[in-house]
């Protein structure tokens, strides 16, 4: 079985890809699904006072582009970059010609020029990750709800730093903002490591580039739960370890490998994206039971679908064998599947519990989302959560945010 830290940083592009909380189990079955309530369970105690595994939180700002800079160990060149930057043909944006060489035009060329001219002087060792916030245009000074912000607008939501503050000065002074988040070491930039996090306290702080970290920090020391708010976190956490214990390993395998066997092709039809078909729908899993009799008839109508397109009786025949062995399995282990949805229902509303909570830490910013009908207030886009054996997940409320990205305007696409 691969390794949380295996999966993350397998992206040719070294570019982090985190799962889901509640998708861990897709990945590692009944490993995935004591993960993700240790984690829960982790968090929980760490936020009463009583932590047993230290757990680090970090906020997912929601930038745009992704920026990475540092030193090409092979020659020693400052450079930086975007997607790709470890690939074979690695892009890496050395000089102003370099631009023009890679492809890079309009809007984000003028970004990277700035990056090239301006992060260099942060001094930085080694290779780190970003997103960027924003350049000197990107800046706005808006007055909402009666308080005047600079603002800026990366991608979905819209920052909000109080124009007057010492924060909301030095964003105004500088010429572009980053928050950092990963970084990278190895002799090679091919076969460079990531690990989530940096340490930007050795970086030099000219004035014209602004930058923090990712790491929560609770500025109010607050972030502390009512009884009732620890009510429904342990009551959640109490039926997910209950569902949890009604899971038949064996079945479970069963049904995981049966998945993973469904071609590339036929990624439509996995129970992972059945479910994450609500969350695109806004729709929230209410009743585990109806969630998990319901992939009956959307797989059976997906490769009902796919089969019909085929142009061989052969091709449609070999099909239907495949569709009916999947189905024989899901019958077979259907009230393990039932028991694995009760358990992601109650791990997902465990989770959301937190990310409130964790919202509700004082920042020196608000956020906010733009609509056609002016500003509306939001959360950050989420946290990561990284522990002490570096397995590493997003906490995101999902349905929130898929409803964000339909109703927000936005700013930025790439």
């Amino acid at each position: 079985m691969q390794t949380f830290i295996q999966y993350l940083t397998e992206d040719a592009n070294k570019n982090l890809h985190l799962e889901h909380l509640e998708d861990l189990m897709f990945l590692y079955g009944i490993d995935g699904m004591r993960s993700g309530i240790n984690f829960v369970r982790s968090i929980r105690d760490m936020l009463v006072g009583k932590a047993k595994k230290k757990v680090d939180l970090h906020v997912k700002w929601d930038g745009a582009p992704a920026i990475f800079a540092g030193t090409d160990p092979e020659d020693g060149k400052f450079f930086v970059g975007t997607k790709g930057v470890f690939a074979k043909n690695a892009k890496l944006v050395k000089s102003n010609a370099d631009l023009k060489k890679y492809g890079y035009s309009g809007a984000l060329a003028d970004k990277l020029k700035i990056a090239l001219k301006e992060l260099p002087k942060l001094g930085i060792n080694g290779v780190i990750q970003g997103d960027m916030m924003f350049t000197k245009s990107d800046l706005n000074s808006e007055t909402i709800d009666g308080v005047d912000y600079l603002t800026f607008q990366p991608n979905t939501i819209v920052y909000a730093f109080p124009a007057n503050s010492d924060v909301g000065r030095k964003i105004k002074a500088a010429k572009i903002g980053i928050v950092w988040h990963t970084t990278y070491t190895g002799d090679t930039l091919p076969n460079m490591s990531a690990s989530i996090g940096v340490n930007i306290f050795g970086l030099n702080r000219p004035k014209t580039v602004w930058f923090d970290d990712a790491y929560y920090h609770d500025l109010s020391g607050s972030v502390l739960f009512t009884p009732k708010e620890l009510r429904e976190l342990d009551r959640h956490l109490s039926k997910a370890g209950k569902a949890f214990r009604k899971v038949n390993s064996r079945d479970l395998k069963a049904f995981m490998e049966m998945q993973n066997k469904l071609p590339s092709s036929a990624a439509g039809s996995s129970f992972k994206t059945y479910s994450n078909s609500k969350v695109r729908a806004g729709e929230a899993i209410t009743n585990p039971r109806s969630h998990a009799v319901g992939y009956y008839p959307y797989f059976t109508q997906w490769w009902d679908t796919h089969i019909a397109s085929m142009k061989t009786e052969k091709t449609k025949a070999s099909k239907e064998a495949i569709k009916k062995e999947h189905l024989k399995v899901y019958l077979r282990t259907k009230s393990t599947l039932i028991a694995f949805a009760e358990f992601q229902t109650h791990l997902v509303n465990a989770k959301n519990v937190i990310v409130r909570k964790l919202g509700s830490g004082a920042n020196q910013y608000r956020t906010f989302i733009k609509t056609n009908t002016g500003y509306k207030v939001t959360g950050d886009e989420g946290f990561v959560a990284v522990d002490t054996d570096g397995k590493t997940v997003k906490l995101v409320d999902r349905l929130e945010f898929s409803y964000q990205n339909f109703t927000a305007i936005k700013n930025w696409s790439s």
